[in-house]
């Protein structure tokens, strides 16, 4: 997931940030089964991986609504 999340960032006005679980006992309860987890606009939208195709569709997606 980090690879396309990094090959795609330039091209969208998103910021990111990549935030370490492992220090937070509430994060790794509440995600520690489920790493990586990728969050846009506060909400969950994948875990493990996720394709370019579908990471530009939520993107473009969330873009519009806001």
């Amino acid at each position: 997931m980090k690879t396309v999340v990094a090959k795609l960032a330039g091209k969208f006005a998103v910021d990111l940030e990549e935030v370490d679980i492992s220090g937070d006992a509430g994060l790794m309860q509440k995600y520690g089964d489920q790493i990586p987890v990728l969050m846009l606009d506060g909400r969950k939208i994948a875990k493990y991986r996720i394709s370019e195709t579908d990471l530009i569709r939520r993107i473009d997606k969330v873009q519009v609504t806001n």
